[in-house]
């Protein structure tokens, strides 16, 4: 089974960016559907973005959206980002990269936690002044 691991999380100040790190030494990360999500104590996890097999389909939620992209890296770089502008200190808790689904198909990405079979540890970003 894929596995994934993320890096690049931290502490930050509202305002400020990150680039979340999503990596696999098993295949080619972006030729697989791949989805960040974020969860907080006490709540569900969150869909965050997704991007369908070899980036036909992009998509993000609406609290993050015109702030975060999700991105793959160029040929040299086996992996899919997650990049973050204008922090706020909602945005605060442990980021969590999922890949799989079916590669055929790729003119659509799922935002459910379902979807995605394989699960990195998770990295945690907090936003605080």
């Amino acid at each position: 089974q894929l596995q994934v691991v993320e890096s690049g999380g931290g502490s930050v100040q509202p305002g400020e960016s990150l680039r979340l790190s999503c990596t696999t030494s098993q295949g080619w990360l972006a030729t697989y559907h791949v989805a960040w999500f974020r969860q907080v104590p006490g709540k569900d996890r969150e869909a965050v973005a997704c991007r369908s097999s070899n980036g036909g389909a992009r998509n993000v939620a609406d609290s993050v959206k015109g702030r975060f992209s999700i991105i793959a890296g160029d040929n040299t770089n086996n992996a899919v980002y997650l990049r973050m502008t204008d922090l706020k200190p909602e945005d605060t808790g442990v980021y969590f990269c999922a890949a799989g689904g079916d590669r055929t198909i790729t003119k659509y990405c799922s935002m459910s936690p379902t979807a995605y079979r394989s699960w990195g540890p998770g990295t945690q970003v907090t936003v605080a002044s």
